[in-house]
């Protein structure tokens, strides 16, 4: 029986010049957190009996779980390609875009549109691989636009589309 690897639907390469820049900085702490973790997990191998040191064994998992994320970020921050001037045509929407909607019963909404490695709910901050990110891509204020959501289809008009200049 052979086995076959389901791919999870192609990611955009694209991402700001900040969260570029963090996953730099998580890579360089993740090494230095590596020599620790290395160093932690041979002293508690010296300790003797492994199948029942808490301490190794825990270490053990904590090092694979590092060396998932960083076989991660050495595979993916080679193929990132950054994005760091505002668009040609800054009254549509394109990555990197503030986008403000509305929707018919007045309420905003706003959003950036970033990479898929930095989105963050928190900030406001959405994938350009989210089904609102792909709705809004390449229009203009006042354009109208659905939205395909897990309740059914939503419906906004574009207010606004700004862009920093300061991508952080």
């Amino acid at each position: 029986m052979t086995h076959q690897k389901t791919s999870r639907p192609g990611r955009s390469p694209y991402i700001t010049a900040g969260g570029f820049l963090a996953l730099q900085k998580e890579s360089t702490a993740l090494w230095e957190r590596r020599r620790v973790v290395t160093r932690a997990l041979a002293a508690a191998a010296a300790e003797g009996d492994r199948s029942e040191n808490a301490e190794y064994i825990y270490r053990k998992k904590e090092l694979r779980e590092i060396d998932r994320r960083l076989r991660y970020l050495q595979k993916r921050l080679p193929a990132l390609k950054v994005v760091d001037e505002i668009p040609g045509d800054p009254e549509r929407v394109f990555f990197g875009a503030r986008v403000t909607l509305e929707d018919p019963r007045g309420n905003e909404l706003s959003f950036r549109i970033v990479g898929s490695d930095e989105f963050d709910p928190a900030r406001n901050w959405i994938s350009v691989d989210s089904p609102m990110a792909r709705a809004v891509l390449n229009r203009e204020v006042d354009d109208k636009v659905v939205v395909q959501t897990p309740a059914g289809e939503a419906r906004y008009l574009i207010c606004g589309i700004e862009y920093m200049i300061c991508l952080l």
